[in-house]
């Protein structure tokens, strides 16, 4: 289980530490890919493998099925986590993410997401700003 908010900062080289907490959980290996609201996503191996599944399984025909495939699938790298608990990230998801220097990780349950501190200051500006009109919806959904 992945979860609390972290910030660390990435190297010249794109390596980015994952939160000691974190490290256990993806040591045999992870995979990291692009996610919504402009930032990463990062899942286990059993975890990508499962939302991978249902993925691929998503109706060709359905445009908006093929366009989010993509993103995910066709965006997505493995990474391993060396001796210092760091992931490399590439160079296309860093800046699909708009990510240098510091960065925020934030744990997610079965997932971890990375993003740019300015996008993670303005989202969370944002959605604390809309937390009852939220809480609505996910009452809706019978949460």
């Amino acid at each position: 289980m992945f979860i609390g908010e972290y910030q660390h900062n990435l190297d010249e080289k794109g390596r980015l530490s994952m939160p000691v907490k974190f490290r256990a959980k993806m040591a045999g290996g992870a995979v990291v890919t692009k996610g919504l609201d402009s930032c990463l996503s990062v899942y286990t191996v059993e975890e990508w493998e499962k939302l991978a599944e249902k993925l691929a399984a998503l109706p060709l025909t359905n445009p908006a099925s093929r366009a989010f495939a993509r993103l995910m699938l066709a965006g997505a790298a493995q990474v391993n986590i060396d001796k210092q608990g760091r992931i490399t990230l590439p160079s296309y998801l860093r800046e699909y993410a708009g990510l240098q220097g510091p960065a925020v990780v934030a744990g997610l349950f079965s997932r971890v997401e990375i993003w740019s501190v300015d996008n993670w200051r303005s989202y969370k500006s944002n959605t604390e700003g809309d937390a009852s009109v939220i809480a609505e919806e996910l009452e809706n959904l019978g949460i």
